[in-house]
């Protein structure tokens, strides 16, 4: 890896030496976010006096694994000492007062949280916003973390945290060509973020490197594994989805360049269909989306009435458009379906898939197709999405990486194995 100026092994080490301080990492950020934010709107907010008085405790404290770090929050994630507005007026300058854990965790590890990122309303709607995409201005980011991802690929921070209820954290990494993580479902507090989907949410993170994604799975204590030193003898499963027919050619074509580049490096890639039966799992997922999203937002739509947006409204008043029973038998359905998936994971060292349909798409009035991820966030499976190969027009195409639940760590060890094949041309200014 090169020497990344934000990298986690670089700033720890820098900070360790003491050839650099917190102090001087957090006025590189700002340089940087001073030079390119008014192009990108990462950030919901960001206050340059705050994160250089953190920057001054954090230099005069014991250091942590994380010492140096530099962490964005997406904003609808709970922080102590800076707003949490929802991207919805009537939380607008809103202070909780307290950290979500996800947030806490880092702090407590010596992380310097630099600010809060641009989401689109409660993190629960495809409506695009201010946020443009470092590597095209003229496409989406992705949704609903945009500012999340893009705060990261235009480097103005080293890692920043996300959230999936959908594709929210998975289709952004692709979108913008950084790495981005979903963890296995509730392996990290959900604590602190604003509800959409009780059984769907998940806390989700982006970073410029596998290895710091690698160290914040250390940090959050995830269940260990055995390190993976080559991909020579992986057993790789190729899925091309349910929904193969909403793949875009470019995107098609970057799965079968990751298989190739796979199997050059000695691993078995085996392409392999899902059972008939995970052909209604989309339907399923905005099934149980819609009906715990409609007691998700109830409060709000009492309390703000014509003011929120219709989308929450009919949410609300329609109960998802679900009977009790048509409710039961789609939870039946996933459960059934994470059952099956764990057996066929028996038989992968991990999955490859996209992580997107295809390119960011123009424009920022839309975040983009979710239907890429899913069924993988219903599945409760942890998904890395991989940066480095390329459309013919030169943009972003993510490969998602997706192991059984709970197995976290040896999948972003492996995912990061992978990186050496698929972007040895890429790096970060």
């Amino acid at each position: 890896m090169s020497r990344d100026p934000l990298s986690l092994m670089t700033v720890t080490e820098d900070v360790a030496s003491g050839s650099r301080l917190i102090r001087d990492i957090a006025e590189d950020c700002l340089d940087l976010i001073s030079l390119g934010e008014s192009r990108i709107g990462a950030f919901s907010h960001l206050s340059p006096a705050d994160i250089r008085r953190e920057a001054d405790r954090l230099d005069g404290a014991p250091k942590g694994p994380l010492s140096g770090l530099t962490v964005a929050v997406k904003d609808v994630i709970a922080t102590k000492d800076m707003p949490t507005g929802f991207a919805n007026a009537r939380y607008e300058g809103v202070r909780m007062g307290w950290d979500a854990p996800c947030v806490d965790v880092l702090r407590q590890a010596g992380a310097l949280i630099l600010g809060k990122t641009v989401t689109t309303e409660f993190a629960a709607t495809a409506r695009g916003g201010k946020t443009r995409n470092p590597r095209d201005p003229a496409r989406s980011p992705g949704g609903s973390s945009s500012g999340s991802a893009a705060a990261v690929a235009a480097g103005f921070c080293s890692v920043a945290i996300g959230t999936q209820t959908g594709g929210s954290t998975i289709r952004p990494a692709s979108y913008c060509g950084v790495w981005g993580w979903k963890p296995s479902w509730h392996a990290i507090s959900r604590e602190g973020l604003k509800q959409f989907s009780v059984t769907l949410d998940t806390v989700g993170f982006y970073a410029r490197h596998a290895e710091d994604l690698e160290a914040l799975a250390k940090v959050y204590r995830l269940d260990p594994a055995p390190p993976v030193s080559s991909l020579s003898g992986l057993r790789i499963g190729l899925c091309r989805t349910p929904v193969w027919d909403r793949v875009d050619a470019p995107m098609r074509e970057a799965l079968d360049e990751a298989a190739k580049r796979l199997r050059l490096e000695g691993a078995e890639v085996i392409s392999f269909e899902l059972p008939r039966s995970f052909d209604t799992l989309p339907a399923t997922h905005g099934k149980i989306l819609a009906r715990e999203g409609s007691t998700s937002f109830l409060n709000e739509a009492m309390a703000q009435g014509e003011a929120l947006h219709e989308q929450f409204r009919t949410m609300v008043a329609t109960r998802g458009g679900l009977t009790a029973a048509e409710l039961r038998r789609a939870y039946t359905e996933a459960d059934t379906a994470r059952a099956v998936f764990d057996e066929i994971m028996d038989g992968f060292d991990a999955v490859i898939a996209p992580s997107a349909t295809g390119e960011p798409p123009l424009g920022q009035a839309h975040t983009g197709d979710a239907i890429m991820n899913s069924f993988w966030t219903l599945l409760h499976v942890p998904v890395v999405s991989v940066p480095g190969l390329q459309s013919p027009a030169g943009l972003p195409l993510g490969i998602s990486f997706i192991g059984q639940r709970y197995t976290d760590r040896r999948l972003l060890n492996i995912a990061r194995l992978a990186t050496e094949v698929f972007q040895a041309d890429l790096a970060f200014s």
